[in-house]
């Protein structure tokens, strides 16, 4: 199942700002695509990444955020990129030095599971209320010297199970998987798992070691989603597709 969308060259969240743009009504029809996919199965945690930089990732993510939140759910969109992340650019959140996921994870213990803590953390301190109702924001943070680490962290399982019982939905803005391995362990607590490619830059062999990466982590791809195909007229447009399993 697939559709065509315009995309601009700062398309941001025009699933806020324009609802009825082609755009928004591509973005709406993956939302749906994940619905059907997840039918079976309570599927909270939706992890996002594309082969490389500049396919698009945090764009699809930021307004996928959106059209659940149309759809009157909680939902949370986490900046898992803890190199480049752009979540809180695009929602136009400033960031500290003292918060963000990164600082989050650190800081975390679950008191219902009788740890024992010389500090309350307020999750509250660390979310962020966006422009687009009922979407928040966890922005990525410092950057950390051993990002894998801290996201394979116990506390990341215990931080993340906690924030679904708050929220309906939560997306994982992760990195590119090509030359990292963060997403990888980032799948270990996603329930979907979306590819963003671009028809002007991905490769068939990108694509392939991307599933081998997939399948060695004992993770499945669970849509792909096609970004930025070029019509006659010179606009660009986001062809969205959903190949699912």
């Amino acid at each position: 199942m697939a559709r065509k969308a315009v995309e601009e060259n700062n398309v941001s969240l025009l699933i806020n700002d324009n609802p009825k743009s082609s755009f928004s009504e591509a973005i709406k029809s993956i939302r749906t695509n994940l619905q059907f996919s997840s039918i079976d199965k309570d599927a909270k945690v939706i992890l996002v990444t594309s082969p490389e930089p500049g396919d698009g990732k945090s764009l699809i993510s930021s307004n996928l955020a959106g059209a659940y939140a149309q759809e009157n759910k909680k939902v949370l969109i986490i900046d898992c990129d803890l190199r480049k992340g752009r979540q809180a650019e695009i929602f136009n959140i400033k960031k500290t030095q003292t918060t963000g996921y990164t600082n989050l994870i650190l800081n975390y213990t679950n008191a219902s599971l009788g740890i024992i803590q010389t500090e309350k953390i307020e999750l509250k301190d660390y979310i962020c209320k966006t422009g687009i109702k009922n979407v928040h924001l966890i922005p990525n943070g410092p950057i950390p010297p051993n990002p894998i680490e801290l996201l394979g962290a116990t506390k990341n399982k215990e931080l993340l199970d906690a924030l679904k019982k708050i929220y309906d939905i939560i997306i994982l803005d992760c990195p590119p998987v090509l030359g990292l391995s963060d997403t990888l362990v980032m799948t270990r607590y996603s329930d979907l798992n979306i590819l963003v490619i671009s028809s002007d830059k991905t490769k068939a062999e990108d694509l392939n070691d991307v599933k081998r990466a997939f399948e060695k982590a004992n993770a499945k791809i669970t849509g792909v989603v096609l970004n930025k195909v070029k019509v006659p007229n010179g606009s660009y447009y986001g062809y969205y597709g959903y190949y699912g399993e």
